[in-house]
């Protein structure tokens, strides 16, 4: 984890399946360097194409989420050939790790604006792909972070949009299960504020479909 400009890397702070995510400085500027890795069992072109491919979608649609005002990492670097984007450091906590801890107005106002930075992302055809509160974090500026699109997409599909709301829905059953209720309502109010009364609905529709779908399947697995 060394790069032209990197004058100090602190340490790795995780190591998923796809990549490894370091914290350190990057030309004067304290800054998060994600790196994705290779994969032995793939080719080696193969390999290189798919971690090219990924990282620069995962820049474009940090690029573009930024010019929509949603509020993601600034980018300060992207090196294709390696599969490594070097972007800012966000201030703050995790989102899963203090939720529970905030006043209720302050719950409110968070789960709102997370609701308008979603229906954002939905309403400009941008799927997160990984919406749980361990990818939100909440800035000393006050702002809500949204974290690693490193399963975005750009979708039209209804399902897409469903499936992240769902994602979000699961994470506030298992990790803020007092707050759930409070927090999905104003998410979605923020969100229905962005996309219409309609389109919610719709994505609403599509989220009870899903959730069906997994009951069906687990009520399956248990015969």
């Amino acid at each position: 984890m060394t790069y032209l400009g990197c004058t100090k890397l602190e340490r790795v702070i995780y190591v998923g399946a796809e990549a490894v995510v370091g914290l350190g400085y990057y030309l004067g500027t304290r800054a998060i360097y994600k790196l994705r890795i290779p994969k032995p069992y793939r080719d080696p072109s193969l390999d290189k194409l798919i971690r090219s491919e990924r990282t620069l979608n995962e820049s474009r649609i940090l690029i573009n989420s930024r010019r929509l005002n949603v509020n993601v990492p600034k980018l300060l670097l992207v090196d294709v050939t390696t599969s490594l984007i070097i972007m800012e450091y966000i201030e703050g906590k995790l989102l899963r790790d203090v939720l529970n801890t905030l006043d209720m107005s302050e719950v409110i106002r968070i789960s709102y604006i997370v609701g308008k930075q979603v229906g954002t992302l939905h309403k400009n055809s941008i799927v997160h792909g990984d919406l749980t509160t361990s990818n939100m974090i909440l800035g000393r500026d006050g702002n809500v972070y949204l974290i690693d699109f490193g399963l975005s997409k750009y979708s039209n599909d209804l399902e897409d949009y469903g499936v992240d709301i769902h994602l979000f829905m699961r994470s506030l059953e298992s990790v803020h299960h007092r707050l759930k209720d409070v927090i999905l309502g104003h998410f979605l109010k923020g969100y229905e504020d962005v996309v219409g009364k309609e389109f919610r609905e719709e994505v609403e529709d599509k989220v009870r479909e899903i959730r069906l779908r997994g009951r069906y399947v687990e009520e399956r697995r248990r015969r």
